[in-house]
């Protein structure tokens, strides 16, 4: 076994992968419960790896890794790997979450494809149908750009309400506002890959409030970096 981990902002996801490369169990839990994850996985099979991505900062790794015999392989993007080219001026510069989750949409989709992740941060890449990576956007994730509105005005509040075509109150037009500014994000990129064949890949804890707005190809992903973790543990041969 090995077990997959995608140390997200907000989220700790974790993935036990066979041998055969098949998952035998998935699960999630909050970022502040970091010291909990051996306890969660306490039932679970034993594991001879540990392979993942963090973007949660080196105290957040150090936490993790103290909880384990095992010591964790933490991915820095290579400058190619399975099949996915970087195109980063600096490769290693790339988020480890944002090379997994390529290396993911190499995998399930060989043409032209725009790679989303809409979590606390979205990001937006564009991937071309020889697997390079041309490059791509970050932007604040909807609920950040909700949150800093509240946090950096004297008068709007932590809007909470339904996407609508034509606000006409202050906390529609807030969630419209930041729902219209990452939809025309992602489907200017997508128009960047001038290709009918491209499809949008969509992942991440805000894809269901994107999805049925976007009038471009796509597909909703789950688990997009778990499994770009499991294509490169797999990858090196070393079970």
């Amino acid at each position: 076994m090995i077990l997959c981990l995608d140390c997200g902002n907000t989220r700790i996801k974790w993935g036990l992968l066979t041998p055969k490369g098949d998952w035998h169990a998935r699960g999630a839990i909050p970022q502040i419960q970091v010291d909990n994850l051996r306890a969660v996985l306490i039932d679970q099979p034993g594991f001879k790896r540990i392979v993942g991505c963090n973007v949660a900062g080196a105290e957040q790794a150090e936490r993790i890794a103290a909880q384990f015999k095992v010591a964790p392989e933490w991915v820095v993007p290579q400058r190619e790997q399975c099949g996915v080219k970087n195109g980063y001026k600096k490769p290693a510069q790339l988020g480890a979450d944002r090379w997994a989750s390529l290396i993911a949409a190499r995998a399930l989709h060989e043409g032209p494809c725009l790679v989303v992740n809409a979590g606390t941060a979205t990001t937006i890449d564009l991937l071309d149908g020889k697997g390079r990576f041309l490059g791509g956007l970050i932007l604040p994730g909807l609920r950040l750009m909700r949150s800093a509105l509240a946090g950096n005005t004297a008068d709007l509040p932590l809007a909470e309400a339904e996407h609508s075509a034509i606000p006409t109150d202050t906390d529609s037009a807030i969630v419209t506002g930041s729902l219209e500014a990452t939809l025309g994000a992602i489907e200017r990129m997508y128009a960047r890959l001038a290709d009918s064949s491209a499809v949008c890949l969509l992942a991440g804890g805000a894809a269901g409030e994107l999805q049925p707005l976007l009038q471009i190809p796509l597909q909703n992903v789950e688990d997009l970096v778990l499994r770009g973790l499991a294509r490169i543990a797999v990858s090196d041969n070393r079970g």
